[in-house]
Order: structure tokens, then C-alpha cells, then sequence
């Protein structure tokens, strides 16, 4: 989707992945799913361009956003991916979580601080991805840094139950609440 006119209908709940370019989004999505290649992944930071929606039969979706930061375009390309997003999660009434993902290799930037502050009021988890390339130490040095998140690897699987776990209460939740009683 490359215009918030072109996004889907409201439908069943949404949980959406933010993060900087060639951080994992994608790869975190296919390792929730259990999939290799449904969200497309590159080691070119910066292609997903759009907003990529994943129908969960029909009860949920999962939402790939374009990254942020780095990426190997326009100016005015990457103008419009922030904007697009920022309409996203401003206005999605189906949202019903934001997944950070960052990798765990690096410290946050001013524009990961950013996006947190601005998710600051949002229900979100901040997963640090890449995490089977740092050593045993180095994980608890991360978490003792970054406080409340989940050290992720779509290789090794690290953190993928925990993250399954808290999303599919997100979405248990979002759907009771929209459903008449």
C-alpha cells in the first residue's frame, strides 16, 4: 500500500511491526508465522517500500511497515513512506499493538527514541532482534540496557514463543472488545 487511501477496509484486529530499514521486521514476521518467505525479506536496507498487510484467516493481520532511517532512496521517497506510516498509526482503529523491533547489536538511535516516545501512550513490545549474534553476556548486558524487551532471533527461534504469546493476547483482547456482548 503506498497511499493511507489504498489501505484495506477496517477489519479484525491489527498488531504492526515499526523499526528502522534491515532490522528484521520481516524475518520476525515469517518467524511468528512459522514461514520462511512470506514477508519478503533483503540484506538491502529499505525494501519494503510499502505498508504490507498479512491476513491471519481472516481473525487478525499482521502489518510489515516500511523502515525507517537508512535506506538507499529519495528524500521525497522516504517523506512519503513516513507519512504514509504516520496516517497508519495514527488513524488505525484496528491497532491493537505496535511491535518495535531494533537490533540488538546497536544502541537506539534519536529516531528509535523517537518512535518510542511517540508509541509512549500505544500497548507495544520492543523486541531486539539479531540477538544469537551477541554472546551469552553481551544478551543480559541488553537487557539490563534496554530494560523491558525481548531478545528475538528468527535463526535460532529465541523469543519467538514469548513474543506469539503477547501478541495473540493483544489480539484476544482487541477482538472481545469489538465483539457485542
Amino acid at each position: 500500500m503506498g497511499r493511507a487511501a489504498e489501505l484495506p477496509p477496517p477489519g479484525p484486529p491489527e498488531v504492526a511491526f515499526a523499526g528502522r530499514s534491515n532490522v528484521g521486521k520481516s524475518s520476525a514476521i515469517n518467524a511468528i508465522l512459522g514461514r520462511k518467505r512470506l514477508a519478503f525479506t533483503s540484506k538491502t536496507p529499505g525494501r519494503t517500500q510499502t505498508i504490507n498487510f498479512y491476513d491471519l484467516a481472516g481473525a487478525a493481520r499482521l502489518v510489515d511497515l516500511p523502515g525507517y532511517g537508512f535506506a538507499r532512496v529519495p528524500q521525497a521517497v522516504r517523506a512519503q513512506w513516513q507519512a504514509l506510516v504516520g496516517a497508519y498509526l495514527d488513524s488505525r482503529a484496528t491497532l491493537a499493538g505496535v511491535v518495535v523491533v531494533m537490533d540488538a547489536r546497536h544502541p537506539f538511535t534519536s529516531l528509535d527514541e523517537q518512535l518510542l516516545r511517540y508509541l509512549a501512550d500505544s500497548r507495544r513490545l520492543v523486541l531486539l532482534s539479531k540477538a544469537d549474534k551477541l554472546t551469552r553476556a553481551e544478551q543480559t548486558a541488553r537487557r539490563k540496557d534496554f530494560g523491558d524487551v525481548v531478545l528475538f532471533s528468527s535463526v535460532t527461534r529465541q523469543g519467538v514463543e514469548e513474543t506469539c504469546d503477547l501478541l495473540e493476547q493483544w489480539l484476544g483482547q482487541a477482538a472481545k472488545i469489538k465483539s457485542p456482548r
